[in-house]
C-alpha cells in the first residue's frame, strides 16, 4: 500500500487543475486577440515608456493615448477601407451589368500589351471576347455577377470582422499598458522559476524575435504605403490617402497591392488617361511590388532569421486560423517557433540574428 497517498492534496491538486482549465476555456476564444495585443504592446512599448515619462508617470493617461493612437494608426483607416470596399462592390455589379447590356469595345487598349508578362495574354483574351455574341456575353457576365459579389462581399466581411478584432485588440491592450510592468515582473519570475536561467535567455530572444517580425511586417507595410502614395499623387488619382491605407493593410497579404494599384490603373485607363495607366503599371511592378522582395527580408532576417517562405506561411496561415490578425500573429509564432527550435538544438543560445 502506498502510505504517500493523500486525499486532500489529490483533491486540492484536481481542483486547482480544474480552475486553470476553466479559465482557458473562458479564454480561448480570445486567444489569438490576446497574443496580437502582447505582441503589439511588446513591440511600441519604448513609444508608451517615453510617453509614460512625458506625461509625469501617470499609467492610465499614458496607457489611454497609446490606445487612442493605435485606433487613429489602425481602426480608423480600416473603417474608411471597409466602406469603400462595400462601394466598391456596388460599382462592379454596376459596371457588370453596363457590360452585359452594351458589350465590350471591339480594339483592346494599347497600355494593356505594355504589361509585362502578362500584356500578351491579357491582349488576346480581351479579342476572344469581343468575338462572344451579345448572348454569349451576357450568358458569360450573368455567370460572373453571383461570384464576383460573393468574394467582394466575402473581402468587406473579413475586414469589418477584422475590425472588431482590432477593436478588442486595442482595449486588451490598454490594460497591458496600464499594468505591462507587473505582468513582465511576474513574467519573468514565473520563467526564472521554471526554466532557470536558460529560460530568462529565452524570454530575451522572444522579445527581440516579436520586434524583429513585427517591424518588419508593419516596416515593409509603411514603405510600400509611402511610395504607392507618391505614385498615386504623381499619376493625379483621386482618394491617394485612402488607397495608400489599403496599400498599407494589403501589403501584409502576398500579392496584395496589385489590387490597389491596379484598380488605379484600371481608373485611369477608363478616363482616357492612357500614359498614366501604363505609368501606374510600371510603377506597380517595379516599385511598389518589387518592395516586398527586398524590404521585408531584410528587415526580419537582421533581427530573427525567418526565411520568405515562412513569412509567406505565416501570413496565409494565420489569416485561415485566426482572422485579420492573423497576419500578424502567424509570422509571429513561426519565428518563436523556430527560434525556440534552433535555441534548444544549437549547444548553447545564440543571439537573435547572429
Amino acid at each position: 500500500m502506498n502510505t504517500d497517498y493523500n486525499p486532500k492534496h489529490l483533491a486540492q491538486t484536481t481542483f486547482v487543475v480544474l480552475i486553470l482549465l476553466g479559465g482557458l476555456m473562458v479564454l480561448l476564444p480570445f486567444f489569438a486577440t490576446i497574443l496580437v495585443a502582447a505582441v503589439v504592446c511588446i513591440t511600441t512599448w519604448p513609444a508608451y515608456t517615453y510617453l509614460l515619462r512625458t506625461v509625469g508617470g501617470r499609467n492610465i493617461l499614458a496607457a489611454s493615448l497609446m490606445t487612442l493612437l493605435l485606433i487613429t494608426i489602425i481602426v480608423v483607416p480600416m473603417a474608411f477601407f471597409a466602406g469603400t470596399i462595400t462601394d466598391g462592390v456596388n460599382i462592379l455589379m454596376e459596371n457588370l451589368k453596363n457590360l452585359k447590356q452594351g458589350g465590350v469595345a471591339a480594339h483592346p487598349p494599347e497600355w494593356l500589351q505594355t504589361i509585362p508578362i502578362l500584356g500578351e495574354y491579357a491582349d488576346k483574351a480581351w479579342v476572344r471576347i469581343t468575338q462572344l455574341s451579345q448572348e454569349e456575353l451576357g450568358n458569360a457576365v450573368r455567370q460572373s455577377l453571383g461570384p464576383a459579389q460573393r468574394i467582394l462581399t466575402r473581402i468587406a466581411g473579413l475586414v469589418g470582422e477584422g475590425i472588431l478584432q482590432v477593436l478588442l485588440m486595442v482595449f486588451i491592450a490598454f490594460f497591458f499598458y496600464r499594468d505591462g510592468h507587473t505582468y513582465a515582473a511576474r513574467l519573468q519570475k514565473g520563467v526564472q522559476r521554471l526554466g532557470g536561467d536558460f529560460g530568462a535567455q529565452l524570454l530575451t530572444l522572444s522579445h527581440k524575435t516579436i520586434t524583429a517580425v513585427m517591424l518588419g511586417l508593419v516596416g515593409t507595410a509603411a514603405a510600400q504605403a509611402l511610395v504607392a502614395l507618391i505614385g498615386f499623387l504623381i499619376a493625379g488619382v483621386p482618394g491617394a490617402l485612402l488607397l495608400t491605407a489599403a496599400t498599407f493593410f494589403l501589403s501584409m497579404i502576398p500579392l496584395g497591392p496589385v489590387f490597389v494599384w491596379g484598380g488605379a490603373a484600371y481608373w485611369l485607363n477608363s478616363q482616357g488617361e492612357t500614359g498614366w495607366a501604363i505609368f501606374m503599371v510600371l510603377y506597380g511592378i517595379f516599385v511598389i511590388s518589387s518592395i516586398d522582395n527586398f524590404v521585408k527580408p531584410f528587415l526580419i532576417s537582421r533581427g530573427a532569421s525567418l526565411s520568405l517562405l515562412l513569412v509567406a506561411l505565416g501570413v496565409v496561415g494565420g489569416a485561415l486560423a485566426f482572422g485579420f490578425i492573423g497576419i500578424f500573429l502567424g509570422p509571429t509564432l513561426l519565428a518563436l517557433g523556430q527560434m525556440l527550435i534552433q535555441t534548444w538544438t544549437d549547444e548553447r543560445p545564440t543571439s537573435v540574428g547572429g
